[in-house]
C-alpha cells in the first residue's frame, strides 16, 4: 500500500470513528472526550513517533490552552472561533518556548527539562489565581453559539452539537497532520527520528526540524485542552499537572507511536476502558494499571500493531500461507 493510500485510509478510519461514537455511546460529553484526548495524542505523536522526542511536557501546552481560552472569553469578551485560534497560537508558542531548552539536550536531560517546565508551569498556575483561579480552577467559562458576523452558524447548548463542532475540527486537524507527515518534512523527522547524527550530516538543520515540530504539537495540543474547557465549564488546575502530560504519553503509547490513526485508538480505549471500569470499583485505577502493564508487556507496538498483526495473519490464513514466525511477528 502506498503511503498516499495509508493516508486517505487512515483519515476515512477517523471520519468512521467520529460518525459512529455518537451511535456507540449515550453520552454526548464522553464521545467528545474522546476527541478531545485524541486531539492531544496527535500532538504528542507528532514529537514521539516521527521525531523520537519522549516529552513529559504536553500538559503545560493542554493546561495553556484552556486557560487561554478562558481568560480571553470571560475577562477579554473575545467570541469562540477568536478565542480558540488565540489558544492555539498561545500554545504554539509556549511550545516554542519549551522546546527552545529542550532540544538543547538529549536523552535523558531531555526529559528531565520537560518535567521540570511542567512543574514550573504548574506551580505558575497555581501561584496566579487572580487569573488562574489557583486550585479551584477558572470557572464559568462559556460555550456560546458559532457565530461569524453577527450570523449564528451553529449552536453548542447541548452535548452533542458541541460534539459536531470537535469532530469536525478533529477531522480537519487530522487532515492537516496526515499531509504534513507525508510531506518531505515529514519524512525528514522519521530521519532525524532514527539517526540524527546522520541527519545532521546531510545538511538538515535538526534543531530547527524539533522546534517546528515541538510548535505545531503545542499548537495541537493547546487546541485539545480549549475544546475541554469549553465541553466542561471550567479550566481546572489539574489539566496543566504533569499527570496530564502522563496521561497523554500512555494514551500515545497505547495506541502506537508513527501513525496518526492509532492516536485515536489510543485515546479512545483509555477514556472508554476507564469510564467503564470506574463504573465497577472505586478503586479503578488498580485495575487500570494492570491493564496497561499487560500492554506493556504485550503489545509493544499498541493496539494499532495489534491490529497490524492479526490482519496479517488472517491473510495467510485466507491464502493457506503458515504464518509468520513468532518471534518474527512479535508486538
Amino acid at each position: 500500500m502506498t503511503r498516499a493510500l495509508r493516508g486517505h485510509a487512515g483519515l476515512l478510519l477517523a471520519a468512521a470513528t467520529v460518525l459512529l461514537l455518537p451511535l456507540l455511546l449515550d453520552s454526548g460529553t464522553l464521545a467528545t472526550e474522546v476527541l478531545v484526548y485524541a486531539l492531544a495524542v496527535l500532538g504528542c505523536n507528532l514529537l514521539l513517533g516521527y521525531t523520537g522526542l519522549l516529552s513529559f511536557g504536553q500538559g503545560i501546552f493542554f493546561g495553556v490552552g484552556s486557560y487561554a481560552v478562558g481568560i480571553l472569553m470571560t475577562r477579554a469578551g473575545l467570541p469562540l472561533p477568536a478565542a480558540v485560534l488565540a489558544a492555539i497560537v498561545v500554545g504554539a508558542a509556549v511550545a516554542g518556548l519549551v522546546g527552545w531548552f529542550a532540544i538543547r539536550q538529549r536523552g535523558t536531560y531531555f526529559v528531565m527539562l520537560t518535567l521540570a517546565f511542567a512543574q514550573m508551569f504548574y506551580f505558575l498556575a497555581y501561584s496566579l489565581p487572580s487569573w488562574t483561579g489557583g486550585d479551584n480552577g477558572l470557572l464559568d467559562i462559556p460555550r456560546p453559539p458559532l457565530a461569524l458576523g453577527g450570523l449564528t452558524l451553529m449552536r453548542l447548548d447541548t452535548p452533542w452539537r458541541f460534539y459536531a463542532l470537535v469532530g469536525i475540527c478533529f477531522l480537519v486537524v487530522f487532515w492537516l497532520l496526515q499531509r504534513v507527515t507525508d510531506s518531505v518534512f515529514g519524512r525528514t523527522l522519521l530521519a532525524v527520528r532514527e539517526n540524527e547524527g546522520r541527519a545532521r550530516a546531510v545538511g538538515y538543520d535538526t534543531r530547527a526540524l524539533k522546534l517546528a515540530v515541538f510548535a505545531l504539537s503545542g499548537a495541537v495540543t493547546a487546541l485539545a485542552g480549549a475544546f475541554h474547557a469549553l465541553m466542561t465549564g471550567i479550566a481546572p488546575l489539574s489539566n496543566i499537572e504533569y499527570h496530564t502530560s502522563e496521561m497523554i504519553l500512555v494514551m500515545t503509547v497505547i495506541g502506537g507511536t508513527g501513525n496518526l490513526f492509532a492516536s485515536v485508538l489510543g485515546a479512545a480505549f483509555y477514556v472508554l476502558v476507564s469510564d467503564w471500569l470506574s463504573t465497577l470499583w472505586p478503586r479503578w485505577l488498580m485495575l487500570l494499571g494492570l491493564l496497561l502493564i499487560g500492554v506493556s508487556l504485550f503489545m509493544h507496538k499498541g493496539l494499532w500493531g495489534l491490529g497490524q498483526t492479526l490482519w496479517q495473519r488472517l491473510r495467510h490464513a485466507r491464502r493457506g500461507v503458515p504464518p509468520p514466525h513468532a518471534e518474527e511477528d512479535r508486538l
